[in-house]
């Protein structure tokens, strides 16, 4: 069984390995949607995955470090493509979070990735 909690990060970033001539390589925001996914096996006596709530304040640490920030200046995020956004967050949450199977981004309506860890 999989479940899955949705976040949205406001935040800035540029995109510094690229041409100056590309548009993504000056200063601009998204309207991040996050996408966190667990898999696991049904608890007997919840009948759940996990408590959303649980899964929410497991989360809540990594979505204040990148809401309304300039994603450039965290460590780790020196090149903030969605790509490596999505890792950046499975690196940091999957300690917390032992069933983490997949991170969604979208960085706008129609562009993101997913991300299952290595």
């Amino acid at each position: 069984m999989e479940i899955f909690k949705v976040f949205h990060i406001e935040a800035a970033h540029r995109l510094p390995n690229l041409p100056a001539s590309h548009k993504c390589s000056r200063l601009h925001g998204h309207s991040f949607r996050v996408e966190i996914h667990i898999s696991g096996e049904l608890q007997p006596a919840t009948g759940w995955v996990m408590d959303f709530a649980d899964l929410k304040e497991a989360c809540q640490p990594v979505v204040e470090e990148l809401d309304h920030r300039y994603l450039n200046e965290i460590q780790g995020l020196e090149n903030p493509t969605s790509e490596m956004l999505a890792r950046w967050i499975w690196e940091h949450l999957r300690p917390v979070l032992p069933g983490l199977c997949k991170v969604v981004i979208a960085e706008t309506c129609t562009s993101g990735c997913v991300y299952r860890g290595e």
